[in-house]
């Protein structure tokens, strides 16, 4: 089966939807995203890539979240409770290949007030099930391979380990990075999607509420 772009529409799950990303959503992802604890997991090529103004952000995010026929950016906002509508974060399904059923979600970073939250788990539920409800066969999800927090969470999720990619890319400050490469495929998911929906039961009806930001772990990939 030869897979299909999903349409842009957005998704919605009990926390948190997933919006086509425009440029009017600028300002809300600087505010989620433009701290500097957020770049330091590794988010917008490490700390060097901090973007401390709006300004410097919105070039970074342009050029980070463009979409088009191999790209599909998305921002993340709250669902119910008195936070509703507020943008969290930011991902990306992208590096689309139709012909061979592929696709890597990435790109990704989060408010760290949602950090530890139904957030990212909802998050890469609904990106992994559009994948595979349209004919996709694997999705790569990577990491800095210094980034022990964030392969954690990313192994959490249920995602395979495949490797060291070695001098993969470079980070913000010039240094070359190793990317510690996972995947999901089809054979995979029903038992990925089985432990992303038991983590969203545990955390019950209520919704996710911001408080002040705190110094949690990084949730990216």
């Amino acid at each position: 089966m030869t897979a299909i772009r999903p349409p842009d529409r957005p998704l919605i799950g009990r926390f948190i939807s997933l919006t086509p990303f425009t440029e009017a959503d600028i300002p809300g992802l600087f505010r989620a995203l433009g701290h500097p604890e957020v770049f330091a997991g590794g988010y917008g090529g490490g700390p060097a890539g901090f973007t401390p103004d709006l300004e410097s952000f919105e070039r970074f995010a342009v050029a980070s979240y463009t979409g088009g026929p191999d790209a599909m950016p998305w921002t993340l906002r709250i669902e119910g409770g008195p936070d509703h509508g507020t943008i969290v974060g930011a991902t990306k399904f992208a590096d689309l290949d139709l012909r061979q059923e592929y696709g890597h979600i990435g790109w990704t970073g989060y408010d760290p007030r949602v950090w530890g939250t139904a957030v990212n788990p909802e998050a890469k539920l609904l990106l992994l099930g559009l994948a595979f409800d349209h004919g996709f066969g694997r999705v790569k999800i990577q990491a800095d391979a210094v980034n022990a927090r964030s392969r954690a969470a990313i192994a959490k999720l249920g995602a395979q380990f495949e490797g060291l990619a070695r001098r993969d890319r470079q980070r913000a400050d010039g240094s070359w990075r190793d990317t510690a490469v996972y995947s999901v495929i089809v054979d995979d998911w029903p038992a990925v999607r089985g432990g992303l929906e038991a983590r969203l039961a545990a955390w019950g009806d209520r919704p996710v509420v911001l408080e002040e930001r705190s110094a949690g772990a990084p949730e990216i990939g």
